[in-house]
């Protein structure tokens, strides 16, 4: 079965130290996530392709204790759904990033700790893929 991602260009793939692929427009120095051809700040066209931060820290974040709407969440649901936590990283001197976090025990989770980027299974597409995504975890989880 190969791995493929979620969405073609929005992560290194493959790569042994995975980064977020996101824009910086030339014009004002605002990043954004994933990578757009428009500046969300000024307007301008400039952007040019970065690579993120891999590590930041968590901004903010909350549980998902009950299954999103379908589409388009892609995951177990019902009896099979598992909670999760999900927040926003904020790479430092770059964006915040809102991801899902691979913690989701409360006790385990405070606002300013670090965490970094990790590429885990999201699920199997129609032609049998392992489907890969990002996540932050606790750095050095």
């Amino acid at each position: 079965m190969a791995k493929v991602p979620v969405q073609d260009g929005i992560f290194s793939w493959p790569s042994a130290e995975p980064k977020l692929l996101g824009g910086r427009c030339k014009d004002c120095g605002t990043y954004n996530f994933p990578f757009q051809t428009g500046c969300p700040a000024c307007g301008g066209t400039g952007i040019e392709k970065v690579e993120l931060a891999s590590r930041g820290t968590l901004w903010t974040w909350t549980t998902q204790n009950y299954p999103p709407p379908v589409p388009p969440f892609v995951g177990a649901v019902g009896d099979d759904f598992e909670p999760y936590a999900a927040g926003y990283v904020e790479l430092p001197g770059q964006i915040r990033v809102a991801a899902r976090l691979l913690e989701s025990d409360p006790e385990k989770l405070a606002i300013g700790m670090e965490m970094e980027l990790r590429i885990v299974r999201l699920g199997t597409d129609e032609k049998g893929n392992e489907v890969m995504t990002f996540a932050f975890a606790p750095a050095g989880a």
